[in-house]
């Protein structure tokens, strides 16, 4: 039977910090500091959140080392509070999601017979495998997803349901598409006729999906038009995000909420880019760049911190956003002077 309590000497053992407090002092569950009961352990990982913290009742609190503490309570002094915390939560939880009842292959699912599917995989009610489709060991497909032939899926990936593999793309190990995942759909791709109808550009490409990628839900790539888009291994892809045929993103990217990028554009490793950008076509960013959110990118960036249409130095952004802000107070000024200048050239 799993042990649901810890002490805290237990949970600073386990996550590698430093107890200030009770070692005998008993945690039940983890929560967040509004909600936190005595019983329960919480984190705090942003400095804004320290009133709410010393406000807390939690029992105990995972805290960076130069926060300020409130005398009497407990706290585990930890270099990164919220890896710590995530590491309690596994403890009191399990680090094992149980993504499914079912097991095995279900009876509803149709495959293909010339498909190689490795021992341990999870195939859910409803899904559909095309041929010669390749799925790694310990892989888990969910409920109503579909994978077309000549797909290859690697060892230990998670696939949730109505995810959509088109044919001839390849997923690496320990990829995670969550729920309405597209991967492989046509680029956006029209050449007009001299009538200015738009003709369809066939996408005889593919997708390539490194090891250790995950997919934000409803998020979608492009296959390429006669190559590959490659997400490149350990980036990090957020929901309802358009990346284009031909894209090429780096190692270990952070990829924010509706952001799309154009055909044939690239990132270097460990780009971040915020939430609702956009990315021309043909552009590449170089490794460490940071983008905003809602930052316009018309040209190639070298490394640094970017904002605003079209993007600029962050620092240039913030200081025209300051002035913008503003402008009410400069226009009165102005006004203000050219009513002085004129009383000055009536004098005259």
């Amino acid at each position: 039977m799993k042990k649901n309590t810890f002490t805290l000497a237990e949970l600073a053992a386990q996550t590698g910090a430093q107890l200030i407090g009770d070692a005998t002092y008993c945690i039940r569950n983890v929560a967040d500091l509004d909600t936190a009961t005595e019983e329960d352990i919480s984190f705090l990982a942003n400095p804004r959140y320290e009133q709410a913290m010393l406000k807390s009742n939690a029992g105990a609190v995972f805290i960076s080392h130069n926060t300020p503490r409130v005398p009497h309570k407990n706290y585990l002094i930890h270099e990164n509070p919220s890896a710590a915390f995530q590491k309690a939560i596994e403890f009191f939880h399990g680090k094992d999601v149980e993504l499914s009842h079912f097991t095995g292959i279900h009876p509803s699912a149709i495959i293909h017979d010339t498909c190689t599917i490795a021992k341990g995989v999870t195939i859910g009610p409803y899904v559909v495998i095309d041929k010669e489709t390749v799925i790694g060991e310990g892989s888990f497909i969910g409920s109503g997803c579909y994978i077309g032939p000549y797909t290859t899926i690697g060892t230990n990936c998670v696939l949730h349901p109505h995810v959509t593999v088109r044919e001839n793309c390849t997923l690496g190990n320990r990829v995670i598409l969550q729920p309405g995942v597209v991967i492989g759909s046509c680029g956006f791709g029209y050449i007009p006729d001299r009538q200015g109808r738009h003709i369809k550009l066939d996408q005889r490409g593919t997708v390539q999906i490194e090891d250790d990628v995950e997919i934000g839900a409803n998020s979608t790539i492009d296959r390429a038009r006669f190559k590959s888009t490659r997400i490149c291994r350990g980036t990090k892809i957020d929901n309802l995000v358009q990346i284009a045929h031909g894209v090429v993103i780096g190692e270990d990217n952070i990829l924010v909420a509706q952001t799309g990028i154009a055909g044939s554009s690239q990132t270097g490793k460990h780009v971040v880019i915020g939430g609702q950008v956009a990315i021309a076509g043909h552009l590449k960013l170089e490794d460490g760049v940071m983008l905003a959110g809602r930052t316009g990118v018309t040209k190639s960036l070298p490394k640094g911190k970017y904002g605003g249409i079209p993007a600029m130095p962050l620092q240039e952004h913030n200081r025209n956003g300051v002035y913008l802000r503003n402008i009410e107070t400069y226009v009165n000024h102005i006004k203000d002077l050219e009513k002085r200048l004129q009383k000055l050239e009536m004098q005259e």
